[in-house]
């Protein structure tokens, strides 16, 4: 199997178009489109469908997607392992959800990224992704609000962060804060179920956003009223940008190491994560 036929068919399902991909991959669209008609050849089965002008995965594309992710990551970390082999460096694959990276893993990257004898290959994903690539064993470190449970994985609890509501406008209470301009950030399932049981007659949203730092400079720029993560805003909050929304709950958030049990490099892990602020990792 040509590793770029696999390599195409990610990169045009990540962006969901042709000429996106090819740009992305450094080849034409032509090129692009001929690599998943090959593909498709190969395996007898069409990959992709157009649904109103949008790309998206066949059946048979859904079940190649997980395993063409695994094959990709394997072939990435079997060429590093043999290039590093002659300088006695590791390579280590590092992924977190994104808002853990808005959080707390930049800072923690900054220092990591001092370990000379350590290569790292820096990833984010959604947390379904990550939970699937741990488990594969295709990521040697994941950090994850709500991690995969399974004996084969270890857990370290690394932080515990406040998420608190805060509005551009002083001295709001809740229900007005709730009724209009509030932005809905996704922190997770629990923060989910958390946010609906607190508050279950709360209209809809102005808006609904993935991540914490879109939704800061929303309302930075233009207003509302969202849940943010207290790092996030301390500043903001000290300097009268923002303001805490009276009588709001603090929803806490647990943020998780999870690693392999039986992996080679618990070495690396260890020094990794002993840079987490009042980690003592005991893995």
């Amino acid at each position: 199997m040509d590793i770029d036929l696999l390599k195409t068919f990610v990169e045009v399902y990540r962006t969901r178009h042709f000429g996106k991909a090819a740009d992305n991959l450094f080849i034409t669209q032509s090129a692009a489109s001929a690599r998943v008609r090959l593909l498709e050849e190969k395996l007898g089965v069409r990959l992709f469908v157009r649904v109103r002008n949008n790309i998206q995965l066949t059946p048979a594309g859904q079940r190649l997607l997980p395993y063409a992710e695994s094959i990709l990551t394997t072939w990435l970390r079997a060429s590093q392992d043999i290039v590093l082999e002659h300088d006695s460096r590791i390579a280590l694959t590092v992924s977190g959800v994104p808002s853990l990276w808005d959080i707390l893993l930049q800072e923690w990257l900054v220092s990591a990224y001092g370990f000379k004898d350590i290569v790292l290959n820096i990833e984010a994903h959604s947390p379904d992704i990550l939970h699937r690539k741990v488990l594969d064993g295709a990521i040697d470190l994941a950090f994850t609000f709500e991690p995969p449970r399974a004996d084969e994985l270890d857990l370290l609890e690394v932080a515990r962060i406040s998420l608190i509501m805060i509005s551009a406008r002083p001295d709001l209470a809740v229900p007005d804060a709730l009724a209009e301009n509030y932005v809905f950030v996704d922190w997770g399932t629990s923060f989910s179920i958390i946010h609906a049981r607190s508050f279950p007659d709360a209209p809809a949203p102005s808006a609904r956003v993935s991540l914490g730092r879109i939704a800061l400079s929303l309302i930075l720029e233009q207003g509302g009223t969202a849940y943010m993560a207290e790092p996030m805003v301390d500043d903001h909050l000290r300097e009268k940008r923002l303001f805490l929304v009276r009588d709001a709950p603090v929803i806490e958030r647990v943020a998780y190491a999870v690693s392999s049990a039986a992996s080679d490099r618990r070495k690396e892990i260890v020094r990794l994560l002993s840079l987490l602020p009042g980690s003592a990792p005991r893995l």
